[in-house]
């Protein structure tokens, strides 16, 4: 464990890799409200010494997993109130006859069938402590579906470019993500990382003396010392495979494979692929020169775009690639799949120049052509020639939780704490290894089919985008309707316009305030969008008091 608390002979000692004498003292000195007996146990704590500021992205006086053993487990809703949830996501979709044949059927369910279903729940939930009732069936749902990862599923999320250009230069760019990605794996594989709270205070909370009064708890009942001033720590079980992780590809339904202690990264340029080392043997970050180094050999080698690139075979349907995947491992590639698989994660270089074009970028981070992509790994770090970078993500594994937190904490460490410059001195001798794959005409045509099917949906999509400026939140709140609930009434509308007819919407809302939560379903069209969506397709339209009224019932129940 990354950090142990335990009590002999009245003495508290706590050892941990990442934290200091130091912040230990500086910050139960500052903590005054936390009384003297507070102050006085700080002085009988150790800490083992660290190595420079340059290894850890930040080192945190509360553990990583501090509130995790103390989460509340998630809630199993009454069988009541699931029947009542249904028949009202159902009733704005379905015409008043086909609407009362599903509630008679929901009224038998309730009584009879549904009664068995909730008490087996019930007791899988009981013979199960140590997760959510939930969490299997998600993993399962994910990694049980065939349709292909991009566009599907995988989602995406773009880096703000730094205001100084020079740091926006593609090698450069990727360098310092690279490092700041190290810094906080390094944190958070040595319990560091400061964990995951939503501060609904956050000037009374948000603060080293919370955090000071919180790391003495014990694990047990941390999550509760914070909950007593309004702040909730949030589930980190998904943060463990946000590196060495990748999905695969098997028939019926896929795995995740996690490697610890890997320490290569991959590397993908023009459909190649290529490791080298990012830490060293005792698990510390090599220095910046290596890994500059080691990208700037990657881009100056001018090797034409892959004419198989083995890449593509991740954009296609899960069978089809569970079955390229065994042909692949068939005739000779295992080291090369399993080096791709076990790396800390995948930095992909682009030729690409999205500039300031937000089309440009969502075909770019979303989907691309497929050949210098591999969609199975946890996420990839896409960085474009113009040096616009993104991450693109693998679903199955979480929720988007562990990947905002890595994003936000990422971005802001490359940005303030750049590690390397245009003027860096290179260490051109870091050993980087191209992994070649062995093909025959077999896993060439598949390839090729792979690439012609992923081409054409690609095509089929139309992306467009509407920055609409006139209205937004600062006018939703004076009229007290949630600016969530506007949004989602323009889908109702745009929807209700061009079909004349609702559709089941998805809206997804975490349960990450609980042990193991992923996500709930918020289900935007109701009966009160409906009911307005109709309004504003008369020809005489109600007086703009009624429509507001309705807009803000309409978010009423939204929200």
């Amino acid at each position: 464990m990354a950090g142990v608390l335990s009590r002999s002979r009245k003495v508290f000692k706590f050892t941990s890799p990442c934290h200091t004498n130091k912040i230990a003292i500086q910050n139960a000195t500052q903590s005054r409200p936390l009384l003297f007996a507070l102050q006085e146990r700080s002085k009988s704590f150790s800490f083992k010494e660290t190595v420079s500021d340059y290894q850890y992205i930040e080192r945190s006086i509360v553990p990583t997993h501090h509130f995790q053993k103390s989460l509340p487990r998630l809630p199993i809703p009454e069988l009541e109130k699931t029947c009542e949830r249904y028949l009202r996501a159902q009733q704005p979709l379905l015409a008043p006859a086909a609407y009362d044949y599903t509630k008679s059927c929901v009224d038998k369910f309730r009584t009879m069938e549904g009664v068995t279903c909730q008490n087996a729940l019930i007791q899988e939930d009981k013979e199960n402590p140590h997760t959510s009732y939930i969490s299997k069936p998600w993993f399962d749902m994910y990694l049980s579906d065939r349709k292909p990862l991009p566009i599907n599923f995988n989602p995406f999320l773009v880096f703000i470019n730094n205001e100084n250009k020079e740091y926006n230069k593609q090698l450069v760019k990727a360098a310092n993500l690279v490092i700041s990605s190290l810094r906080f794996y390094k944190s958070l594989n040595e319990g560091c990382l400061e964990p995951e709270v939503y501060h609904l205070k956050p000037e009374l909370t948000n603060n080293n003396t919370f955090k000071a009064f919180t790391k003495f708890l014990p694990e047990a009942i941390s999550w509760y010392g914070a909950y007593l001033f309004k702040a909730f720590p949030l589930d980190m079980s998904q943060y463990k495979n946000l590196f060495n992780t990748t999905r695969i590809p098997e028939l019926g339904k896929d795995s995740l494979r996690h490697t610890p202690g890997a320490r290569h990264l991959l590397v993908m340029r023009r459909g190649h692929f290529y490791v080298f080392d990012v830490l060293n043997q005792d698990g510390s970050i090599v220095k910046p020169d290596v890994i500059l180094g080691g990208l700037e050999q990657i881009l100056q080698k001018e090797e034409p775009v892959a004419e198989h690139p083995v890449g593509v075979l991740t954009t296609a349907d899960r069978d089809y690639w569970a079955d390229a995947r065994k042909h692949l491992e068939s005739i000779g590639n295992n080291e090369e799949l399993n080096l791709i698989d076990s790396s800390l994660f995948n930095l992909v270089l682009d030729d690409a120049t999205p500039g300031e074009n937000p089309i440009s970028m969502v075909r770019l981070f979303l989907h691309a052509d497929g050949v210098n992509r591999w969609f199975d790994k946890s996420f990839s770090l896409i960085v474009a020639k113009d040096g616009r970078a993104g991450i693109n993500f693998e679903h199955s594994w979480g929720d988007g939780v562990a990947v905002l937190r890595y994003f936000n904490d990422v971005h802001r460490d490359s940005t303030k704490k750049p590690r390397v410059d245009s003027l860096n001195m290179r260490n051109l001798s870091t050993q980087v290894r191209k992994l070649e794959f062995k093909l025959d005409d077999k896993a060439k045509n598949v390839i090729a089919e792979a690439k012609r099917r992923y081409e054409k949906t690609c095509n089929s999509l139309e992306v467009r985008v509407l920055d609409y400026r006139i209205f937004g939140r600062q006018l939703c709140k004076p009229l007290n309707v949630s600016p969530d609930a506007v949004m989602q009434l323009s889908f109702q509308l745009a929807q209700d316009q061009l079909a004349g007819q609702a559709v089941p919407t998805y809206e997804s809302c975490s349960t990450a305030a609980f042990k193991h939560g992923r996500t709930e379903t918020v289900r935007p069209c109701t009966v009160e969008t409906q009911n307005l969506c109709k309004a504003l397709r008369q020809p005489h339209q109600p007086a703009k008091l009624e429509l507001q009224h309705m807009l803000k019932k309409c978010s009423k129940v939204h929200s």
